[in-house]
Formats: C-alpha cells, structure tokens, sequence
C-alpha cells in the first residue's frame, strides 16, 4: 500500500477559498479566448447545434422532391399550384423530360417549384411484370432531391404531383422529432390488401413522406447500389423502404398524412380525421369534388379558405350534444357539420361513414385498415350535413392569440325529406364559434380532442356551437336535460 506524506502546513480556509476564486477566473479568461480568437472548428459546431435547437423548424428548413411526368404535369401542376408557397419553399418537380416550351408559361416560373430533369436510369433493372419501370426514376428522386445540395436543410419530403399539402400543418408535425436523428415519416394505406401487399412498414409515396437530413443524406449514399438487389418490387416507395430497411430505420407512422386508397366520395374519410394535424391528401383525381357542386379544384381552393386562417384545426373532429332535442352534433371544422336526429355515443360517432368505394372491387380489397360505419343507403336516414360555407375572422389584440373564428355551414344539397319540428332538417345554417387553435410541442405529441357547447342563438333556424378546450375531468357525453 502506497502511503503519501507531506510535511507542509495546513492551509488556511480563507486562502484555499481565495485560491479557488483565481482558479476559476483563469479558466473563465481561457475559455472567452479560445472562444473568440481561436478558430477551433469544435466550437463552432457546437455554437451551431445551439442555435439550430433553440430555432423552430419552418418551410425554409424543408426541401421537398416531387415526382411527375411530362403528361400529368400538365394538368396536375394545378394541384401543387394550391399548396406551393413561392420565394418560400425549395425543391423540385422531377420529370423524365422538359415539357415543350408552348406548355410552359410565366406564372408558372413564378407560383410553382421549379422543373428538374432526372438522370438516366436505363442501366437498373426492372423485372415486375406488368409495372412500370418509371417506379425506378421516381425512387431515385430521393438522391436527385439530395444532391441539389440546398444549406440549412432538416427535412426531405417527397409527394406526387397529386399530393396536397397542407404546408403550416407539415412544418407543425415535422417540428415534434429531433431532425438530427433518423428519422422516416408517413403513413401506409387505408386499404387492408394495399398494406398487406405492399407493407405495413412502407410510407406509401402517395402520401407523401419525410426524411430528416443526416437519414437522407446516408440513404442518397448507398441507394444506387441498394436498389439494384431489388428488381422485382412494383413501386417506388418499395425501393426506398426496402433500402430503409437495410439501413435498420423503420416507419415512424403520422396519420396525418393520407394514400386515400379509395375511390368516389371521400366525405366519410374527411369528417371523421383523427386528433392530428392533416398533413395531405392523395389520389384526387379518382375522387369525387369534396364540396358538393364544385369543380375539384374549386372545391379544395374552398377547403384552403379555412386552412389559410386556421391550419390546425381544418378537418379535427368535435362532438357535443344537444339536450333540449337530444341531437348528437359532429363538427369537422372547415369542412362539414352533421346532426344526428338521436343520441349517439362518442365511440361510434368518431367511425368513418362508408360514403367511398373500395380501390380495387375484389376479394379482399373490399376491406379497410380503420373503424368503419354504414354509410346509409337511404339519405333522409343519414345524418343532416351543413358543409362549410364561409368564416370571419376578428382579433382584440395586435396577435393572433386571442383571434375569435366564426365559420358558417349551410346544407348544399336537398333530399325532398319528410320531417318534423323536432328534427335538424328544420336547421337553415349553423355558426361555430372557435379560438385559433395554437398548439406547442407537448400537445401535438399527446393531442387531445375538444370539446363543444351548443348554445342559445336568437335567430330562428340557427345553431350555434362554441367549440373550446375540454376540462382536466371532462367527459364528451350526452348529459340528461
């Protein structure tokens, strides 16, 4: 055993405190100097990861990749052309080739992303009999998107020229995870046989997916030789899962993003979003307008009316009851406002209504990856609906905080039903009264829903409902009158 001995005295406390003070003023002096004469790299970095934590994420830290062709694009462009902000947003629309000149005109260069000419993909094989070997040029829009080498990126997203986004809501959802993880966000399908075909693991592009920055940039590295063990896959948004894979990420699912795998009336889908923001929407050109006697672009121009002043709260879903006339009342905000005629409770208010048709008509496809209900054949037994028809907007105060929303609903189509005075069909109009719904971190990382009043309204054949946050003990239920 080693023993030290030491023959000094012992010291005094007030020169050891004394001695700690000069001790911890050198090592202060040193780090100022090594901080602001000396160039060390290391602390730059770590002046920039402090920075990048303390900024919130925005539609200038994502880059977005979307994958067209020559013919679609010329009709789809008007798609993109709702949600792209110009001077704003960075990326591309990939095509195999330039359109011809005559196609192209000024507002194009200025309200749309700007054109991209993918590279050459003769040299992959493609063996899936009866696909389309494109599926190859598309997944390759993840490298091409990369290599464009953009500054101050978090995000890749990837879409169709028929995905909408809903930008504020995207930058909202991407905001929850740290983008300096691997990170590989979407959603898979609503059709049982598309997932279960496909993957339950895959973000179907359709969708629209993202992947944060250092993912992205590993994934560009070895895709080129990953793909080629993968001939025989049909999509896309196979390759890049399967490549994915291999590096060990898996799904991270948002439901807010939506394939919409289904064809006809999307309105059950709509009316019945989850507690999330939407992010997109999918597949419109095998869908019905989503408002009745509108053009389909007319009719999501109309949707964007509400999203431009409220974001967050386009689609989410409010149940309250009335317990004068016992009517259950669902508001998708923005969209539409269904009285039942009769209580329901919440559980089966929330399933999506029917109102669709299958993507594919055969065996198993008939079937769906969420809670359904009927959607009635008869429609003077379906709920009455009052579709979003327009809203003001007033604020007390110079911010947007305390900004009161009142959105108005009226029924656009007629069904010649019979009725009494005791059913919602006597209703003219409804008004939902609502504060601009501004969510932090915490509560888009564990939402929950809001809660409703009907109130008192003056005016003969009105319904006024005031939508607001629900107590800490607050239950969504029918109260006895």
């Amino acid at each position: 055993m080693l023993v030290f001995h030491t023959n000094s005295k012992p010291q005094s406390p007030s020169r050891i405190l004394n001695f700690s003070i000069l001790s911890g003023l050198v090592c202060i002096i040193y780090l100022v100097v090594s901080f602001v004469l000396v160039p060390n790299t290391k602390y730059i970095h770590f002046s920039a990861s402090l920075q990048n934590l303390s900024s919130p994420t925005s539609l200038e830290h994502i880059v977005f990749g979307i994958a067209s062709n020559e013919n679609s694009w010329l009709k789809r462009k008007e798609y993109v052309r709702l949600w792209w902000r110009p001077h704003i947003m960075r990326g591309c629309v990939f095509l195999e080739k330039m359109p011809p000149n005559k196609t192209i005109y000024h507002d194009d260069i200025t309200s749309l992303p700007p054109i991209c000419i993918s590279n050459d993909t003769s040299s992959f094989r493609y063996t899936y009999r009866g696909g389309l070997r494109s599926a190859i040029r598309v997944a390759r829009v993840v490298v091409e998107t990369v290599s464009l080498n953009h500054s101050n990126v978090r995000w890749y997203v990837f879409g169709d020229d028929d995905t909408i986004f809903f930008p504020e809501n995207l930058v909202k959802t991407l905001s929850k995870y740290d983008d300096g993880l691997w990170y590989y966000i979407g959603t898979n399908s609503e059709s049982f046989m598309q997932n279960k075909f496909f993957s339950y693991d895959m973000a179907f592009g359709g969708a629209g997916f993202a992947i944060s920055y250092p993912l992205a940039k590993i994934l560009a590295k070895i895709f080129d030789s990953c793909i080629q063990r993968y001939p025989h896959l049909y999509g896309s948004d196979g390759r890049i899962h399967a490549c994915l894979t291999e590096l060990g990420v898996s799904l991270t699912n948002e439901p807010g993003f939506h394939q919409m795998d289904i064809r006809g009336n999307m309105f059950g889908l709509l009316a019945a979003h989850p507690i999330k923001p939407l992010v997109s929407l999918h597949h419109i050109d095998a869908t019905d307008a989503i408002f009745p006697k509108m053009t389909k672009e007319m009719a999501l121009e109309h949707l964007f009316e509400a999203a431009k002043v409220d974001s967050l709260r386009i689609l989410q879903q409010t149940i309250c009851y009335d317990r004068w006339f016992s009517w259950t009342i669902s508001v998708s905000w923005g969209y539409v406002v269904q009285v039942i005629g009769h209580h329901v409770f919440l559980r089966d208010a929330l399933r999506k209504q029917e109102s669709y048709l299958p993507w594919k008509r055969s065996g198993l496809s008939i079937f769906y990856d969420h809670d359904t209900a009927e959607f009635h054949p008869d429609p003077c037994r379906r709920p009455v609906v009052f579709f979003f028809d327009r809203l003001i907007s007033s604020s007390s105060t110079t911010t947007d905080d305390d900004r009161r929303i009142t959105s108005f609903y009226k029924m656009m189509t007629s069904e010649n039903c019979t009725y009494d005075m005791a059913s919602p069909r006597k209703l003219k109009e409804i008004r939902v009264h609502s504060k601009k719904l501004e969510l932090d971190i915490k509560q888009l990382q564990a939402p929950r829903r809001q809660c409703c009043d009907v109130l008192k309204s003056s005016d003969a054949g009105v319904m006024e409902v005031n939508i607001r946050e629900c107590g800490n003990e607050e239950l969504i239920y029918m109260h006895d009158p």
